[in-house]
């Protein structure tokens, strides 16, 4: 055995409300442990969930819940780093970081960070919780000072450098997809019909709304353009009684969560995928609909901006502009060679996001930040950071 992993994430991929996120440490994770580490999962638990199970050898650890399992991970973390003989901390640094630096000594931590909410996190919670958020994200740069970090696009590489973290050691890793699950239909002769697709969590920052708020233009030019929302989360109630003031049920499905063979079904009969989420680590949904050959129109923001190739494998359009949202989808509804050119190169684009890619780049950064040893984790010991050996 290589060395033992311990990972810190709020959900592990059995969590009823797991995500993007949550696949892409299962993912890269599993295919480290087949290279010869021990790999355990610390994550909180909810209703049926159970203190200790197992995935693809993985061992998961559930501890407290949603709201305060932030609080509980230091004590379990002292305790089960020195009877476990844990080699390295992955932290999941999504949320509310965990400041595993702060109480292990000895034992590195990888930050591995789709994103920070910055000022986004006002637009999704309350404006207590908010500011409880924004304010542990601010002791970020002190805490991980001297920590390597994995991230998914190079805006959020800037977003940390502008920090004050070190560039030298923050690796951009993209996440990859299962190409097996995703793929474009075996014979395509002709475009699908005008069906819209969002998919992912149904989260109040996403903004899903916007495209709701864009149907009415778009209806006016193609009467028959479905919108279909496929996942499940907080925000759904709220979406639904949008879509019901605006008189829009005829127009917009919520199809609930689709995985496997429905959710690929789905995309071969959407014609593009639609994202305006102000905010992403990279974009796995885009990447995803890209490989089954459906173009995506998302907004120009931050992660986003760099998963669809404007122009080329879809559009990007100004967050929060509906009519340019609408004008955008309605030319792609309507030009079929437009879309044909589109859906061909988003196949081509997709092709080198695998997970074997994912995890060999993760592994080799794993393996930088052993040698480095404790250096990498800066304020454990509350010390200079200076590097040493394991």
């Amino acid at each position: 055995m290589k060395g033992h992993i311990l990972v810190t994430s709020y959900r592990d991929i059995r969590h009823p409300h797991w995500g993007g996120a949550e696949v892409i440490m299962y993912e890269v994770f599993r295919r480290i442990r087949r290279a010869g580490f021990k790999v355990s999962f610390l994550c909180s638990n909810f209703p049926g969930g159970g203190a200790v199970d197992e995935v693809d050898g993985m061992r998961i650890h559930r501890i407290g819940n949603t709201y305060d399992f932030n609080f509980r991970v230091p004590g379990f973390l002292r305790g089960f780093a020195r009877r476990e003989g844990v080699t390295l901390v992955a932290e999941d640094v999504n949320k509310i970081p965990f400041f595993s630096p702060r109480f292990l000594r000895g034992i590195p931590t990888l930050g591995i960070v789709p994103h920070l909410f910055g000022k986004t996190v006002f637009q999704e919670v309350a404006w207590p919780l908010a500011a409880y958020v924004y304010a542990y994200e601010q002791l970020i740069p002190r805490v991980y000072r001297n920590c390597y970090f994995s991230v998914l696009s190079d805006t959020t590489k800037e977003d940390l450098v502008s920090r004050g973290l070190r560039a030298e050691r923050i690796r951009v890793i993209r996440s990859g997809i299962d190409h097996e699950e995703h793929k474009p239909p075996p014979v395509r002769e002709s475009a699908p019909g005008p069906v819209l697709v969002y998919l992912g969590r149904l989260k109040k920052y996403k903004r899903i709304d916007l495209a709701i708020l864009a149907m009415p233009r778009i209806l006016e030019s193609v009467p028959d353009a479905q919108y279909w929302i496929v996942g499940e989360g907080d925000h759904r109630k709220s979406l639904e009684a949008l879509v019901a003031a605006m008189g829009l049920g005829n127009s917009v499905r919520f199809c609930g969560l689709k995985t496997g063979v429905e959710k690929l079904e789905i995309l071969h009969r959407s014609r593009i995928l639609v994202y305006t989420s102000p905010k992403e680590g990279w974009g796995l949904s885009v990447i995803e609909a890209n490989a089954t050959g459906c173009p995506a129109v998302a907004s120009d923001s931050p992660g986003l901006k760099e998963s669809v190739r404007d122009g080329q494998t879809g559009f990007l359009v100004p967050h929060g502009d509906v009519p340019a949202l609408a004008e955008t989808l309605v030319r792609l509804l309507k030009d079929d060679d437009l879309w044909m050119s589109l859906s061909r190169a988003g196949i081509d684009w997709a092709r080198q996001y695998t997970w074997e890619r994912s995890a060999a780049e993760t592994l080799d950064l794993i393996e930088e930040v052993l040698r480095v040893g404790d250096g990498a984790t800066g304020a454990a010991a509350g010390g200079s950071g200076g590097e040493g050996a394991v």
